[in-house]
Parts: C-alpha cells; structure tokens; sequence
C-alpha cells in the first residue's frame, strides 16, 4: 500500500515518534491514522514523545579529527540520567555516532541528524529509537566542526564531561593543538588573547577595579598604576595566551605557541 507523506506527518505531529516508525506503522494498519497510532502506543514508541518537556541534565562530550589533523567534529548528547549516560547502549551509540560524523562531515547539527544510516532511516531516527528502548529523552544539545589549513587537534577530559577542539595557523602541529586544548579543558578562558577583549569590557573592569581602590583609600595618584597591573592580571585570568601553562607554570601559553597563532577554540561543558 502506497502510504502518502503528508499522512505520515499527520501520525508523527500526533504522535511524536520518527518518520520511519510512522511508515511502517501506516503500512500494517493500511493507512488507519488510529489504528497506526494504536500500534506506536502498543511498541512504545509514542513514549519518549511525552517525554519531551522534561530536561537532559546529564550526557557526554565526544570528539574527533580527521586524518590529516586539519579539521575536527564535536558533540554534545544528553539524557535525562547518568544511570542512561554511562549505560553501554547510550555509550555505544555515542561512539558510533561520531565516527559516522567523521566520515559525513556534517557542517551542521540539523546536518548531523539526517545522516542516513546503512541500516535504513537516519541519527534522528535512531536516537528516537534509543530513546524508546532506554526510556528518556535523548537530544544532541550542540554540535560544532572547525576546519583549519593549520592544525586541529581535540582533548576529552575524564568521562566525556569537557570537550574541546582547538585550531592553531601551523601544520603538522596536531600535538602543539592537543596541548592548548587540555589547557582549554583545565582553565577555561573567555578569550584568545587581549586583543578580542572590547573596551566596553575592560573600561567595566577598570571601574570595578577603581571603585574598590578608592574604597580602600588609595590615593588618586596611585590608582591608575595599579588599575594598569589588575587589568593585566585580569587579561591573564580570561586570554589564553596570557595564562599560565598547566604543565609548567614557569611558561605562559604564548611561550609554548612559539610562532604558531592559536586560531579559535571551542569548550563543551556538562
């Protein structure tokens, strides 16, 4: 029976499950809009559905470069609980799904949830599939790819709770791009270097700065010199290339870059 699509949308805005479950839904109740949803109910299928309001606090950050170490891929997946998170499905079909990343190379997230699958359908689908099987919400909260005629290297910390991907101007420096993201991972910082931070931000830094100063009763005269020096320190808090080294703090991150320009990053967080 030659099932329409505008008959599948209908079962799916109705019931909240994939297009492929809706297909074949339709097809064994030969285009019964009730019977088919009777027969998603019956499977479960309809579940993760009602599940969508509720919130997935918990998840995992994985990661990937290509070959040639230029371009790289990450993710965030979530679920409702780590008792899902660290479940050998949940795991299994996180590392599946960045290896089909690497070899898709989706630009997007949206680009990301319709790579098909050999098996038929697509992720979308199969993570409305996992969702019914491990009974929560599932979601792919963000996803990012960073391609560089440099280098890119990514950096896992722990269980896949931080993320980091990170592109420097120089190639065949992946392990010089590792380094910088475990730095990422550790510290955190806001910026590259002081040249991104606005004056807008700094001239709020400066009158925070000058208030408590002024408080303390400093003299006019003195706090500009030292409004100089907290700015610096500020700059080494929020710049990567200002901060500290994690694995020598004698060394600041501008020292171990040497020549090569840190050209972006990006930190996933849970």
């Amino acid at each position: 029976m030659n099932i329409s699509l505008d008959l599948i949308k209908q079962l799916r805005e109705k019931s909240g499950a994939g297009m492929a479950d809706c297909k074949n839904a339709l097809t064994e109740a030969e285009g019964d809009l009730e019977k088919a949803m009777e027969i998603l109910r019956k499977k479960g299928i309809t579940k993760a559905a009602k599940r969508s309001d509720r919130e997935t606090t918990e998840g995992l950050v994985k990661v990937a470069t290509n070959e040639d170490s230029n371009e790289g891929y990450i993710f965030q997946i979530n679920a409702e609980t780590d008792f899902v998170v660290r479940s050998e499905q949940f795991q299994n079909f996180a590392e599946r799904l960045i290896q089909l990343v690497k070899a898709a190379r989706p630009a997007t997230k949206e680009e990301l949830l319709a790579i098909a699958l050999e098996e038929g359908g697509t992720i979308l689908e199969a993570l409305e599939n996992l969702s019914s099987v491990v009974g929560e919400k599932l979601e792919i909260k963000q996803y990012d790819m960073l391609t560089s005629g440099g280098s890119v290297a990514g950096y896992i910390h722990g269980a896949g709770n931080i993320g980091v991907l990170v592109a420097i101007d120089k190639s065949g420096s992946a392990e010089l791009a590792r380094e910088i993201a475990m730095q990422v991972a550790a510290v955190n910082p806001r910026y590259i270097s002081p040249e991104e931070v606005t004056e807008e931000e700094i001239a709020k830094e400066k009158e925070i700065y000058a208030e408590q100063l002024s408080k303390e009763g400093k003299p006019a005269e003195m706090i500009e010199k030292i409004l100089a020096g907290k700015i610096n320190k500020y700059f080494e808090e929020i710049c990567l290339t200002k901060q500290e080294f994690i694995k020598d703090d004698s060394k600041k991150i501008c020292d171990i870059l040497g020549d090569a320009k840190v050209e972006k990053f990006i930190r996933y967080s849970l």
